[in-house]
Formats: structure tokens, C-alpha cells, sequence
């Protein structure tokens, strides 16, 4: 009997989203309320991909402090440059494409906002893609397994449009030769970030790939017997409640940056390296007078597996309450309507698996949906 297994994967499909509006309720019935992991996609996604915790496959936040190793250094020089000019986002994306080019980058890569004086100071970790096998993480990924396998397999371009993944996932299929497809769904994320994660937009985009997905599964089934479906996601997403501007605060006590301290300013946690123990003392202690979020201190890094053996991905963090952005940041100056990076535990962080298979009962967090894919190779 030939047999395929089918992940379909849709960025920022959460559980409290699935709860409001359903989703592909008819094919795929089963359903898991799944954890996440702490932290950005560039985090989850490799979790999904290797079934390990950060702290086990390195991948955490996309910029970290590493001045040695930095590939923006010559990027200080264009602090010249007029705000209006040096902050605009099409600017700032074809200089990200320009400097990708130079460095033979693979990886998703963006400079987003980051001043440009600050950036020679920060690495940047996504340089290569995870999603083609070769051991760019410190562990194997489900891709690295099928190769050792020998188990064939397509997985979608995520550099492409969602409409060409859907038609090559289909040419792929239509050969009758894979197992294994991944199909890599990403526009919902930005739909949510846009409008929020409740919004008319979010409904009509949900049954746009409710329609696709859909066309894709039942074509399956006209080359493989037996399709087994999967739908899954690497965390939710927040409705974004308020906003506050933290760098102010900061910069008004009388330590001086790149001296005293460091920042990255990401949408929904601080990061900070000192130089000076008083203004590591000083920055706890605002901090910590401050209800908007809550300090997270290294031990606490290691309780939500991302504690590092070094400390290039900060030193102190400040995690916002859920529903509160950073804004400004170093990832952007506009308010978004939705937005994850939050605590694991908050209600909108959860992710999900929906299945026309059973789902086991110890199936709780997106490390466990390799096993999944494991187990449907066999």
C-alpha cells in the first residue's frame, strides 16, 4: 500500500485560534493543544524539525552579542545617514538582501530595525537553512533522518509564495515517489501581526488555506492509498493589547551603552550584557519596579531549556506581559495588532496538531511532533 505522510505546516496557527473558528474540522478531527518553547520562530522551528528543546540544538534568538564574529561592522558608518532615510523598511530590506548576497547567506535574514551603531556588536545566528540536511544545527533534523533513511521526501521552499508551495508540493505528490511532504504554509503569521489575531482578515485567510489544504489532501489521495494528515504550528498568537516604550527609560539612567551596557530591544523581551555591575543593578531595579513585565533571570533560562553555556543571547531578559510590545524596538516602530514571543505558559502562546489519525496522549509540545513523523515512516 503506498503511503503518505502530509505535514502541513501553518506559522502562528494557535490553539486559542483554533478554539474560536475551527479548522479543518472534517479531514483532520483529531486534535492536541501542543506547548511551545520560549522564544522566537527561530527557536520553535528548529524544535519542530529536531524534536529537541533549544538548549539542546542551539538555535535560540536571532541576534546575539558577539562583536568578534559580527558581519555588520562596516553598517556603523550608515549612523550618518537621516533618520527618514536610514529607518525606512524598504531601505533597511534590500541593504538585508545586499549583505545576505555578499556573505553567501542560505538562512532567513533580516536587519529589521537595529540601529546601525549597534549592530557590529551582535552575530547573527539564521545565517544557514535548517531545512535542507547537513548538520547546520548542533543536532539532526527530520530531513537529516530521511536522508540516513533513505526515506524519500519533499519539503517546500519557504523562500517561495504560498501559492507556488502548494503547486509543487502537488507536482511532488503527483510523481507517487515521496513518503514524506512538509508542506510550509507562513502567511497566516503576517495576516494576524497585521490585524490581530480575531479579525475578519484572520477568518477569511483561515478558510482560504482550509480550501487549499483541502485540494491538496483529496489529490493525495487519488496516488497514495493511505494520507495521513497533519496539521501543525509552531506557537500562537496574541492579540496585541498595548504598547511601551522601554529605551527611554533605560537610557535616562547614567550608564552609557556599548560602556556600561548592552540592549537589544526585541517586540516582546529586553536582552541586556553588562559592563558595569552598578548599572546591572540599577536596570533590575527599574525593571523590577515596572508592571508591564517580568524579570528572567539565567536559572529561569534554564527551567524553559534555552540556558546556554555563554551568555551571546543575553544576560538578563525582561519578558513583557502577554498582549504588551515593546514599541519601538529594534524589530520595527510600527504598532502590530498580534504578536507571540511570550511565556510558554500564556493562554495565546499554545500551538496545535490536527490529525485524521489518533493522537497519542503524551503528544504535549511541538518537541514531540517529530516522534509523529517518525513513527508514520516506519
Amino acid at each position: 500500500m503506498k503511503k503518505l505522510a502530509m505535514y502541513v505546516f501553518i506559522d502562528a496557527l494557535g490553539w486559542e485560534i483554533y478554539q474560536k473558528y475551527g479548522f479543518m474540522k472534517e479531514l483532520a478531527p483529531t486534535c492536541q493543544r501542543l506547548k511551545t518553547t520560549f522564544g522566537f520562530s527561530s527557536a520553535a522551528d528548529p524544535s519542530i524539525l529536531t524534536g529537541r528543546y533549544p538548549d539542546e540544538h542551539t538555535h535560540w534568538s536571532s541576534f546575539m552579542y558577539d562583536p568578534e564574529h559580527s558581519p555588520f561592522k562596516l553598517l556603523k558608518y550608515l549612523e550618518l545617514l537621516p533618520s527618514s532615510l536610514a529607518d525606512r523598511g524598504r531601505v533597511r530590506h534590500y541593504l538585508s538582501r545586499l549583505i545576505k548576497w555578499a556573505h553567501g547567506y542560505t538562512g532567513y535574514f533580516q536587519i529589521y530595525n537595529v540601529p546601525f551603531k549597534y549592530l557590529p556588536y551582535f552575530d547573527y545566528l539564521e545565517k544557514y537553512d535548517y531545512f535542507v540536511p547537513g548538520g547546520i544545527l548542533a543536532t539532526d533534523t527530520i530531513f537529516d533522518w530521511c536522508v540516513e533513511k533513505g526515506i524519500p521526501y519533499y519539503c517546500s521552499n519557504w523562500r517561495q509564495s504560498e501559492t507556488r508551495i502548494l503547486q509543487e508540493n502537488k507536482r511532488a505528490i503527483s510523481e507517487g515517489k515521496i513518503r514524506f511532504c512538509y508542506v510550509y504554509l507562513p502567511h497566516l503569521d503576517a495576516v494576524m501581526h497585521q490585524h490581530g489575531p480575531f479579525s475578519n482578515a484572520t477568518e477569511a485567510k483561515l478558510k482560504e488555506l482550509e480550501a487549499e489544504i483541502s485540494k491538496l489532501y483529496r489529490f493525495a489521495q487519488r496516488i497514495y492509498q493511505d494520507v495521513q494528515l497533519y496539521i501543525i504550528s509552531d506557537h500562537g498568537m496574541a492579540p496585541v493589547k498595548d504598547s511601551f516604550d522601554l529605551m527611554p527609560l533605560i537610557q535616562k539612567l547614567p550608564y552609557a551603552y556599548t560602556r556600561d551596557y548592552l540592549a537589544f530591544y526585541d517586540s516582546t523581551m529586553a536582552r541586556f550584557w553588562f559592563m558595569n555591575p552598578a548599572a546591572k543593578r540599577d536596570i533590575i531595579d527599574l525593571l523590577q519596579s515596572l508592571d508591564i513585565g517580568t524579570l528572567v533571570f539565567k536559572e529561569d533560562m534554564k527551567d524553559l531549556r534555552v540556558g546556554f553555556p555563554h551568555d551571546k543571547f543575553g544576560e538578563l531578559y525582561y519578558l513583557m506581559n502577554e498582549g504588551i510590545l515593546i514599541n519601538p524596538s529594534f524589530m520595527g516602530n510600527t504598532l502590530l495588532a498580534g504578536m507571540h514571543g511570550y511565556h510558554p505558559d500564556a493562554p495565546h502562546s499554545y500551538s496545535i496538531m490536527l490529525s485524521n489519525q489518533s493522537i497519542p496522549s503524551n503528544i504535549v509540545s511541538i518537541t514531540d511532533i517529530r516522534k509523529t513523523m517518525e513513527k508514520c515512516l516506519e
